[in-house]
């Protein structure tokens, strides 16, 4: 057998069996080392059983494929040349991993021969992504003494370990020359391919792992626990396992604290701002029992809050990852929220504690006198349901305007937001927002910053593939406002952290081909949407503010928040 028909048999296995572990999705960066994989893709692509994504930036294309693992709850699959192709991956895997999404990174790499010796484009590929994926294989180059039922084993074994741990598998795949010549009646009748082809006429995976039960256990001392004065605080959640917190809660009259990621339409909104109070925060620490549902919380008022409980701790989450930077002595359910909530039944019970309901009430009128009615950055994101679709997502950016909306909004019940909050980078933001929108293939509201939008400005190419109305929200400061929050000396701020850069968007929005707008006020945004939701295509729409705006807004608030007398 040619070394290029080789090349295609050890391909077509890999990508049949990482279908069969439920890939729906390939993303592919164009590249010479990778043609097996390419063409073994698109073989697929033309046979319907998979949908194939290019773009011409790997950092970018590792981020759509996030994008689309979260919007589809899958593995998405990411093929990329050698090199620093592969390098570029990294930041998408490291927010992967972070958040717990699965992709499986297809590595084309040099044959050994080639590494080490001033071969072009050759580098060392073998563990580059360090410890962030859960699994990683460094496969030999293509040999007829390596059977194909060997190579389905390696690459099933890896998925069943995703599907067990979620994150990120790498495989990286060293071809040799030639590339391009093989026939596809070789590959077909190939011998090498005899077991593959006897298993690739059946449906199911080459190993079959027998279902494990995992039926919750109720904690022996609930009873007890049940009765105490108890808070509730719910990081980010899947939407499936968000529904019946708030009623089970109510029931138990415990105070509930919700982050914006929760999917729950939160009965104490605004809890970053009224946590700022000291009062409050006291009297909420004489809670007897936390239970913590889901990670990553936005809030540095709730996580001060966490951080200075001492009483017991249960904490609620399906991974299997260390989720308490607090490091709490505590009690860890590693099980889906709402199997735990109809393992361990509430008791009917008057709420302990209403001084955050009443702080919270009174922050809801507070926030609106502040913000006034213009259209700024604070605004914006206290009214963000105002600009959102009924049938639609909401992806939101880092930095600055994640923690607005967070502290100021209050979402309906359910409504989906995707952010990157694994690693909490302003990498990727674009095309990972790109991504939701084509896994979804609903309306999809993304608001993300100046910086950010700067830092991923090739991924609006990825829009063009967008086919439902999609608004990008693009908040210009002029720069890296979040620094406003920080106690940056003012001597060095502007220079060397809030780079203001003078840029509007209005050209970018050009050179990509893409609608562009600029309101100025929220007459003109609302007629803007009007237009911008009768399109099945994105629009740009760029909300320029003065550069301290929201960050003075936000530190006042929670200084006069901080300073109010409760009950005078």
């Amino acid at each position: 057998m040619s070394v290029a028909v080789l090349n295609r048999c050890w391909a077509r296995v890999v990508l049949e069996s990482i279908v069969r572990n439920g890939v729906q999705h390939i993303c592919i960066a164009p590249g010479s080392r990778s043609t097996p994989l390419t063409l073994e893709a698109v073989r697929l692509e033309d046979g319907h059983r998979v949908t194939c994504h290019t773009h011409f930036d790997e950092r970018g294309l590792g981020f759509l494929a996030l994008g689309l693992a979260k919007a589809s709850n899958t593995p998405v699959a990411i093929i990329v040349t050698s090199g620093t192709a592969a390098a570029n991956l990294y930041p998408a895997i490291i927010e992967a991993t972070q958040s717990g999404h699965n992709l499986i990174v297809l590595t084309a790499d040099r044959p050994p021969e080639l590494i080490g010796c001033g071969a072009n484009q050759a580098i060392q590929q073998q563990g580059i992504f360090a410890d962030y994926p859960i699994a990683s294989v460094n496969f030999p180059r293509p040999s007829e003494d390596y059977s194909s039922a060997w190579l389905l084993s390696r690459i099933d074994q890896a998925c069943h370990q995703q599907k067990m741990q979620h994150g990120v598998i790498h495989f990286n795949l060293p071809f040799a020359e030639p590339l391009y010549q093989s026939d596809e009646s070789a590959v077909q009748h190939a011998a090498w391919l005899a077991d593959f082809n006897r298993w690739a006429s059946k449906k199911q995976s080459w190993i079959e792992y027998a279902e494990q039960q995992s039926e919750v256990l109720i904690h022996e001392n609930w009873d007890y626990w049940r009765t105490k004065q108890g808070v509730i605080v719910v990081g980010k959640l899947p939407l499936e396992q968000s529904m019946g917190i708030s009623a089970w809660a109510a029931t138990m009259g415990w105070v509930v604290i919700s982050d914006i990621q929760s999917g729950l339409e939160s009965s104490l909104p605004y809890a970053d701002i009224w946590l700022a109070n000291e009062i409050v925060q006291q009297k909420l620490l004489q809670a007897e029992i936390v239970l913590q549902f889901g990670s990553q919380i936005i809030s540095k008022r709730v996580n001060r809050f966490l951080a200075q409980f001492k009483g017991e701790f249960w904490l609620i989450e399906a991974s299997q990852k260390d989720l308490d930077p607090h490091h709490h002595q505590h009690t860890r359910f590693n099980v889906k929220a709402h199997h735990w909530l109809r393992a361990h039944p509430p008791l009917r019970q008057r709420p302990w504690l209403l001084e955050p309901l009443a702080l919270s009430q009174f922050c809801a009128s507070f926030i609106e006198q502040q913000i006034g009615g213009n259209l700024n950055e604070a605004s914006l994101a206290h009214h963000v349901s105002r600009v959102l679709p009924s049938n639609g997502s909401l992806f939101l950016g880092n930095s600055l305007f994640v923690r607005l909306v967070d502290a100021l909004c209050k979402l309906p019940e359910g409504y989906p937001v995707y952010t990157n909050r694994g690693a909490s980078g302003i990498d990727g933001l674009l095309a990972t927002a790109a991504g939701v929108a084509i896994g979804t293939n609903q309306p999809l509201v993304a608001m993300i910053g100046d910086i950010s939008t700067l830092y991923d400005l090739n991924s609006l190419a990825l829009f063009k593939q967008v086919k439902q109305p999609t608004i990008l929200f693009v908040i210009n400061n002029n720069g890296g406002a979040i620094f406003d929050m920080l106690p940056v000396d003012e001597s060095v701020k502007e220079q060397f952290y809030r780079l203001g850069h003078g840029l509007d968007f209005s050209q970018a929005a050009a050179m990509f081909n893409i609608n562009y707008s600029r309101p100025y006020t929220w007459a003109d945004l609302n007629s803007v949407l009007k237009q911008a939701y009768g399109r099945k295509e994105t629009s740009i729409i760029e909300i320029k503010v003065n550069p301290n705006d929201g960050s003075k807004i936000y530190k006042s608030l929670i200084e006069q928040i901080a300073g109010a007398q409760i009950g005078s």
